[in-house]
């Protein structure tokens, strides 16, 4: 489980204004890599840009597999996963909302309600199953979010601030998880957090985004 990714040079501007200066850095698989940087620095444009939503203007973003370079397809977006602050939540129940990924995946009736069930048990979110997503709570929905993403098994995971302006019982959930995902899937996770504490209790190595650059701490 887990894939490596190596970014080679890499540089956006928007609207002449450069963001992204340069970057280069490999992320080997399994690990758990936490950026941090002021608002600005261009942290949430290179996790787009690493979730394969959006080109570089210069520069190699390369998926490895034992060795392998993976092409930039289907099967390989299938593979990662980015949770934005925002959770785009449908208007539907909560288990619909964690099962939408697995159905166009093809999974079958039973393989849907077994992981669905699995992963709403661990976020915490198993009594809500039937409840409208939209009458969640701000915690409750960065809940959903990271079960949205876990059903799925992400062998790399990006979470851009995953428990940004919610309350510490909410954060203390999110952060079991993220660390029982770095255990039990061995996956490779990213993530931007302005907490020290927090990067701390969840990264194995920890980056600083300054002046469109990644700077090892």
């Amino acid at each position: 489980m887990g894939l490596e990714l190596e970014i080679s040079h890499v540089s956006k501007n928007y609207n002449g204004n450069p963001i992204l200066r340069d970057c280069s850095f490999v992320f080997a698989r399994g690990r758990s890599y936490v950026l941090q940087g002021p608002n600005g620095s261009g942290k949430s444009t290179l996790f787009r840009i690493l979730a394969l939503l959006e080109p570089p203007d210069r520069g190699k973003i390369s998926y490895h597999d034992n060795g392998r370079v993976l092409e930039n397809n289907l099967a390989l977006r299938r593979r990662i996963t980015l949770v934005l602050p925002g959770t785009g939540i449908f208007n539907t129940t909560v288990f619909n909302n964690v099962a939408y990924g697995l159905k166009i995946r093809g999974f079958s009736n039973a393989a849907i309600e077994d992981r669905v069930s699995d992963v709403l048990a661990a976020v915490g979110l198993a009594h809500k199953r039937f409840h409208r997503a939209l009458e969640l709570s701000s915690g409750e929905s960065k809940r959903l979010g990271i079960a949205r993403a876990m059903v799925i098994t992400p062998e790399i995971l990006f979470l851009d601030e995953p428990t940004a302006n919610i309350d510490p019982v909410n954060t203390e959930i999110i952060e079991e998880v993220i660390l029982r995902i770095k255990k039990e899937w061995q996956a490779t996770i990213l993530m931007i957090t302005h907490d020290p504490a927090q990067a701390r209790r969840l990264g194995d190595d920890l980056l600083l985004m300054q002046n469109g650059k990644i700077i090892p701490s």
